[in-house]
């Protein structure tokens, strides 16, 4: 009888100790961060050039480890580059600097492991990248230069992106944990007269998270 005892006891403690971890990760993951972008043409006329900026995401966390994830970016305006040989589209060729900024919109799972001391996570997200550098272009050297440009329509300003990558997130508190890296792999596909290729960029951010815990969660 004593040794059925201990395994009831032992059996009510095992139940308890994994009630209570599958209770521990947070509903919900606010975070801001500071984000940089090496964003990278893959065409001779136009250089590489570095964007400066940040936001923030959100995670609603379906489990342990699964969240779907929502991140938002915004940075400011920056110089590129056009240094473009005559040819058919551009009859005197290019020689040109232009303003521009970047937007990214994106959505999708993310793997996370909410351990005590160090929480690595990964994820894929899709959606959308906004960037007025094209349209600038045009207007500052299609509109102003006579005969420099062949065609006579605007670029798009949006253009379909991706991002594939990961970071590590370090709790400080119940609430707050410190994000020193997240880097990803950042596709975008902008192409036009300017630039007929896709986009292979680099992505950095860092900042802070916001742990969201319902009412009656225990840790």
């Amino acid at each position: 009888m004593t040794v059925q005892k201990n395994w009831i006891v032992l059996a009510i403690t095992l139940l308890l100790s994994v009630t209570a971890w599958a209770q521990e990760f947070p509903r919900g993951e606010l975070g801001f961060d500071y984000s940089y972008v090496r964003f990278a043409p893959n065409v001779p006329g136009s250089q590489g050039h570095s964007f400066n900026g940040g936001g923030g995401s959100i995670v609603f966390n379906v489990n342990h480890y699964l969240g779907i994830k929502a991140d938002l970016q915004g940075y400011g305006s920056t110089t590129s580059s056009f240094v473009i040989a005559p040819s058919a589209t551009f009859p005197t060729g290019v020689n040109a600097n232009v303003q521009g900024n970047l937007f990214t919109y994106m959505f999708g799972p993310q793997i996370k492991v909410h351990a005590s001391r160090i929480q690595p996570f990964f994820h894929a997200l899709f959606g959308g990248a906004h960037s007025n550098v094209y349209a600038n272009a045009f207007k500052n050297i299609c509109v102003v230069g006579s005969g420099v440009c062949s065609f006579s329509t605007a670029p798009s300003n949006n253009a379909f992106a991706m991002a594939f990558g990961g970071g590590v997130d370090i709790p400080v508190g119940h609430v707050v944990a410190i994000r020193p890296a997240e880097v990803d792999y950042l596709y975008t596909n902008f192409t036009n007269r300017f630039n007929n290729s896709n986009q292979n960029n680099f992505r950095y951010s860092g900042g802070i998270v916001f742990n969201l815990h319902s009412s009656g969660t225990t840790q």
